[in-house]
């Protein structure tokens, strides 16, 4: 079962759904992400809500390629796991590249077909381009390039999918240079991380 995160227009900011861009749902003891390479602070990309959990995706957006923010454990992105309950709209930092275009909404599709086979149907079927698909809500990943499937840093389990994301339209381009996103956490430990592949 393949479930697309279909584009359905722009939400509030702080909408308090699953979205790409705006500002991300936090704990009141939340410290925006920087960027371990530049120092910089990273951009929001989406947030993910998956029932008792709300899992904040971020990626460096000051120096694009030059902060590895493709690689999992260069300190170019940031996956973060937190409680869905008692969030509140972050505070944005006021230098660097924090924020994306547009906030989108996103409506959930689902289908049997692979994910790949999922997204050619959906374009075909609605007369929409594939760029209104913003990815995958947890499933299958589909690599563009071999398997990078995470392990648990505290449990040493294999990681669950939580998104995967594609570069969107252009108000809500992500810079995946071409390629997909990868959101992976293990909820129970409260861990997260994320990579993407071109």
């Amino acid at each position: 079962m393949t479930t697309l995160m279909t584009y359905a227009g722009p939400v509030a900011d702080d909408a308090p759904t699953t979205r790409t861009g705006g500002v991300p749902l936090a704990p009141a003891d939340f410290t925006w992400p920087t960027c371990a390479m530049c120092s910089g602070s990273m951009q929001f990309l989406a947030q993910v809500l998956t029932g008792e959990h709300a899992v904040a995706i971020f990626m460096c957006a000051n120096d694009p390629g030059l902060c590895e923010e493709w690689d999992p454990a260069a300190g170019g992105n940031r996956a973060l796991v937190f409680p869905a309950s008692e969030l509140a709209p972050a505070q944005v930092p006021a230098e660097g590249e924090t924020r994306l275009p547009e906030a989108s909404g996103i409506d959930l599709v689902t289908d049997d077909a692979p994910y790949e086979t999922a997204r050619e149907q959906w374009a075909k079927t609605n007369g929409r381009p594939r760029r209104e698909i913003l990815g995958q809500l947890g499933g299958t990943p589909s690599w563009l390039q071999g398997d990078e499937t995470p392990t648990c840093a505290s449990c040493t389990q294999p990681m669950n999918l939580v998104a995967q994301l594609e570069q969107g339209l252009s108000r809500t381009e992500m810079n995946f240079g071409g390629g997909s996103g990868y959101a992976f956490a293990c909820l129970p430990c409260a861990e997260a991380t994320f990579l993407w592949q071109s």
